[in-house]
């Protein structure tokens, strides 16, 4: 049996890279790619990003006004669940696609916003990727679930 972590806050998308995402009510993640119609969508390890609303959390309390989900480029804002505690190669069940963690953090993009107008940015710390391993459609408010190993 699965263990639930969380939820799907929300689904976030953008036709081109270095653009705030627009949010989506589902979106369908597409095996070995990512979101479909997804800028950052293509066949490497970084094919979806997420950031959990409590990271995003952190950002306002530290008086960054006008967050919301998408605001940092992520794919999916989640609730419940640390993500950037996962180790790498931890597989998620999230809605009906299962998505392998494949890295923790990046570095920003020399034009981020957050990152100028507050010091700091949380996606380098506490954002996630992952690769697609078994495609579907992903709602708000999804379960996002450990796939039980099999050793």
């Amino acid at each position: 049996m699965d263990k639930v972590l969380g939820k799907v806050k929300g689904i976030n998308i953008s036709e081109k890279k270095g653009v705030v995402k627009q949010p989506i009510a589902e979106g369908q993640f597409i095996k070995e790619f990512g979101l479909k119609d997804d800028a950052h969508a293509g066949k490497w390890h970084r094919q979806v990003s997420l950031l959990a609303q409590e990271s995003i959390d952190k950002m306002t309390e530290m008086g960054v006004e006008g967050l919301c989900s998408g605001k940092f480029a992520e794919n999916i804002t989640t609730s419940g669940i640390t993500l950037h505690e996962l180790p790498v190669g931890t597989l998620l069940k999230i809605g009906e696609t299962i998505q392998e963690v494949t890295q923790i953090g990046k570095e920003c993009h020399s034009g981020c916003a957050i990152k100028q107008a507050v010091g700091q940015c949380i996606m380098p710390k506490e954002g996630i990727f992952t690769k697609v391993l078994e495609g579907g459609i992903i709602r708000v408010g999804d379960a996002i679930s450990l796939v039980a190993s099999e050793k």
